[in-house]
């Protein structure tokens, strides 16, 4: 395994981590290239929870990033502070981030997950839970705002804003939302999905996947053995 690029991610990547929050960490790594020809292929992933860290082979990674895949998205867009492995393929990577980006997946892709987190606070957000209840119902709520505000803003501006500008914003959400205001939530997702609908895209409506296959290509050569790759 050779990483290529990884960096922290989550609350602590998006200003919103607090004493004793996780630190999730993703990254992207290339296999050897001969080794995709034996038997038993490399590993696509590799997921730790203690730390919390979540490794992607290089063609995995871009397949998922196509999609529109926010998680795997944001590593290519943390502030500088965030990364903590960078190669030159990696930061090849994070210069051609926009070619992974096409308007109907960044909507798909954030409408979506956003819409999963409030089917999750719609089955037990009604303020008499337990506190432990509580706070993952607040999290579960806040992860749904952060993803409509980064989802709306990417669709709107072809930038992926990592770091939150307002950050308790959304924790004073999540807490309302967890205190039994779920209208609140449903119709944040409501108004965010018209914005979508209405407001103008720089983004084209396909990904350029050429320029993600030369990325890959090159990530494929530069891992050949020696002998095979006339280094």
């Amino acid at each position: 395994m050779h990483l290529l690029l990884s960096g922290i991610v989550g609350s602590v990547a998006y200003g919103l981590a607090r004493p004793g929050s996780d630190v999730d960490r993703i990254g992207v790594y290339a296999a050897p290239t001969v080794a995709f020809h034996g038997l038993r292929p490399p590993r696509e992933s590799v997921v730790t929870t203690d730390p919390d860290v979540t490794l992607h082979e290089a063609g995995k990674y871009a397949r998922l990033a196509l999609t529109g895949n926010p998680t795997a998205t944001e590593l290519m867009w943390l502030p500088d502070d965030c990364y903590e492995t960078r190669t030159e393929l990696g930061d090849r990577l994070v210069a051609i981030r926009s070619a992974f980006l096409s308007a109907p997946r960044v909507r798909d892709a954030y409408l979506g997950y956003a819409t999963q987190q409030f089917r999750k606070l719609a089955s037990r957000s009604d303020g008499t839970f337990s506190a432990d209840t509580r706070r993952r119902t607040a999290k579960h709520a806040r992860h749904l705002a952060r993803l409509l505000h980064q989802g709306r803003l990417l669709h709107a501006t072809g930038v992926l804003e990592i770091r939150l500008a307002d950050p308790e914003w959304f924790r004073a959400f999540g807490e309302r939302v967890a205190g039994g205001e779920l209208d609140e939530a449903r119709a944040l997702l409501a108004a965010t999905e018209r914005d979508f609908d209405t407001t103008r895209t720089p983004l084209p409506d396909r990904p350029d996947g050429a320029v993600v296959e030369r990325w890959l290509l090159d990530v494929r050569a530069a891992h050949l053995p020696p002998e095979l790759s006339g280094r």
